[in-house]
């Protein structure tokens, strides 16, 4: 029995703060060795951070890099350490996990599959490694291995799969299994999706089973640069089982995450798989190091430090509320902001992002505790997290004519419940301010027959100054509150109810936005209570409450029911299918309408789905929650311009 910890180590990190992300380097490899780790994985790109986006073409980004590297060396005596950062070699910018060994490079293995789908641009700054290919790279008047390497460290043969590497045919994995790897190490910053975790979590376990190693994978945690929320998740497995498994949605900067290894077992599973030994190292560079590894000695029992996700009923709820509250933990502290303010109507959507703003206090308090969550909040001390919400959120009702008690009651109630500081406004003078001038400018008085949608936007756009103000008053972030199916659809006001500088539920659809609020209403996130309050807008029909009362305006009449228009959606969009087929789709899905009405709902969502893709284009920054979603500057792009799907339309039968 040879025994050896392995650590996967979680960061949250951001881009270009040098000094920051050097502290959190140091801070996990101190921990690890602490644990007795005797090698190391941290995540990929962690030095300069993965979300630089166009910085990384800047020279002064990879120097950088290179420097904090050096500064970094000497915190691996006696272990080895995989980390991520940019190199170029011959004018060429490559992705490169770094294996430092007591102290010294021993050599750089590059990216081979970039991630260039929906959120991921890599080939835009970096170029992918050509498989075999491997050279002596001069830097600094040195010269160092880089490219498709394995290494020998201590008696270990370690081995690299970088992010991407693994979800692909093609991938490394099985020539370093024919050369005998032990370790597999995968430094990743792998985005949070809904239903993710399981596929990553398989990945992981089957391919410590096929190539019969052991596998460390790691990732990022937290909200790195802004819309991408990473969810943490690192994974051990060894032979075919998994053995450690990190936190999710943490709010700490490190985690580690540590499984002790018997290599001779890890062995003797390899010598069973299918996979042909190569009889020397022909095939691949293999850099030796002649170090010894701290081994664990044969009298200690194998043993794990895992935190096991729950096996909860209901995953998507508790994956939404968890990853957007820490989303906004992390975009209201790096952005420097000093609270939030949420212009609470009393319906769902509104209602949604205040709550998530208490649940971001409540978990954040449950894992760091009350005092430290203030402090990394910028917060004074308070006695409770309701009292630190109230430090944090103001939600205003701005009422006009045509709103109502019921959605008074209901804002007032929700505020209350959260904890919130609660405000109204009466913009009613405003918008009969304006209302005035353009009659008098245009020489006629405005009617509703007539003047039907100006006069509805007035009153959302009314509204945006005065939350404005109050946010700059407290140097607090304004959050908008629309939607994804709103978003499809362009149904919202835009420098109305779309102001704001952050959109943290426009990644999520109308549908499940409404049975989420009910959840929270009845069930709630495990270790946090229920929401009772909730009821008081789960009872409403959806509205943006514009038209005069005897009007009975509802969201569904003015567009389609919101389970229909989601199904529309995720056929037209994220299924690329033509008009036609989209109908086809609802007509067997959707029994209760008949094709006539059927045909009226796909017209016009297609018709304002080509008309609105400028409002998608100026919403604010929004939270990567689903792939496939709407956002055009993470996911799916669109022409503003274009010839609206008439053609097909006419031919809807």
């Amino acid at each position: 029995m040879q025994l050896v910890k392995v650590a996967a180590a979680t960061l949250n990190q951001i881009p270009l703060d040098w000094d920051g992300n050097q502290a959190r380097i140091v801070r996990a490899i101190r921990t690890a060795k602490q644990e007795g780790a005797a090698v190391i994985c941290l995540p990929e790109l962690c030095i300069p951070g993965y979300g630089c986006e166009d910085a990384f073409q800047s020279r002064g980004v990879t120097l950088e890099s290179w420097r904090i590297l050096q500064e970094i060396l000497p915190e691996t005596l006696g272990v080895a350490v995989a980390l991520g950062l940019p190199v170029m070699h011959r004018g060429v910018l490559y992705n490169a996990a770094c294996l430092v060994v007591d102290g010294k490079i021993l050599g750089l293995v590059a990216k081979r599959f970039l991630a260039g789908d929906g959120v991921h641009y890599e080939p835009r700054w970096f170029k992918p490694w050509p498989a075999g290919k491997h050279i002596q790279w001069k830097h600094d008047g040195n010269s160092y291995p880089l490219g498709d390497l394995l290494f020998e460290v201590g008696g270990l043969r370690i081995g690299f799969e970088i992010c991407e590497d693994a979800w692909v045919p093609g991938r490394p994995g099985p020539e370093l299994a024919a050369q005998g790897v032990d370790i597999i190490l995968n430094p990743s910053a792998s985005h949070f999706a809904f239903g993710k975790h399981e596929v990553r979590k398989q990945i992981v376990i089957d391919a410590s089973r096929t190539f019969g190693a052991t596998y460390v994978y790691t990732n990022l945690i937290g909200n790195e640069s802004g819309r991408v929320i990473y969810d943490g998740d690192a994974l051990i497995a060894s032979a075919g089982k998994l053995v450690a498994e990190g936190p999710r949605f943490g709010f700490d900067d490190v985690y580690i995450t540590v499984a002790t290894i018997d290599i001779d077992h890890v062995r003797m599973s390899h010598s069973r798989t299918a996979f042909t030994p190569a009889v020397d190292d022909s095939t691949r560079a293999v850099i030796h190091a002649q170090v010894q590894l701290p081994f664990v000695p044969y009298t200690a029992a194998p043993a794990s430090h895992a935190t096991v996700w729950p096996d909860l009923k209901f995953e998507k709820q508790e994956e939404f509320t968890r990853a957007v509250a820490l989303g906004l933990f992390d975009y209201l502290r790096k952005s420097r902001s000093r609270g939030f303010v949420v212009s609470l109507s009393g319906g769902a959507d509104s209602a949604a992002v205040s709550y998530l703003i208490a649940a971001m206090v409540d978990l954040a308090c449950l894992e760091l505790g009350l005092a430290a969550t203030c402090e990394r909040l910028g917060q004074a001390r308070t006695d409770s997290a309701r009292a630190l919400v109230h430090q944090l959120l103001v939600c205003v009702y701005q009422a006009t004519a045509n709103s109502g008690e019921v959605t008074l009651n209901a804002a007032r109630t929700v505020a209350e419940a959260v904890g919130a500081e609660f405000l109204v406004f009466d913009v009613e003078p405003l918008v009969q301010g304006y209302r005035k001038t353009v009659e008098q400018a245009i020489g006629r008085e405005l009617s509703w027959e007539r003047d039907d949608i100006a006069l509805q936007n007035i009153q959302a756009r009314v509204r945006a100054p005065g939350v404005w103000m109050i946010a700059n008053l407290r140097g607090a972030l304004l959050l908008a509150t629309s939607n994804r199916s709103e978003a499809a659809v362009g149904y919202a006001t835009m420098d109305g109810d779309t102001c704001g500088g952050l959109s943290p539920i426009a990644g999520i659809d109308k549908a499940f936005l409404r049975e989420w609020l009910a959840w929270v209403e009845t069930t709630g996130p495990a270790g946090l209570a229920p929401l009772p309050a909730l009821r008081a807008v789960n009872v409403q029909q959806p509205t943006a409450e514009l038209r005069p009362a005897e009007q009975a305006q509802t969201d569904e009449a003015d567009l389609m029911p919101y389970p229909l228009l989601d199904a529309i959606e995720r056929a037209a969009i994220r299924d690329k299918r033509s008009p036609q087929e989209c109908l086809n789709v609802l007509a067997a899905r959707f029994p209760q309408y008949d094709r006539p009405q059927l045909i009226v709902w796909v017209k016009r969502f297609f018709r304002l789905w080509s008309r609105n893709q400028w409002k998608r284009e100026r919403y604010a920054p929004s939270f990567h929650l689903d792939d496939q979603n709407l956002d055009p500057k993470t996911w799916c792009r669109f022409p503003i311009l274009s010839g609206g799907f008439e053609h097909e339309l006419e031919r809807l039968a």
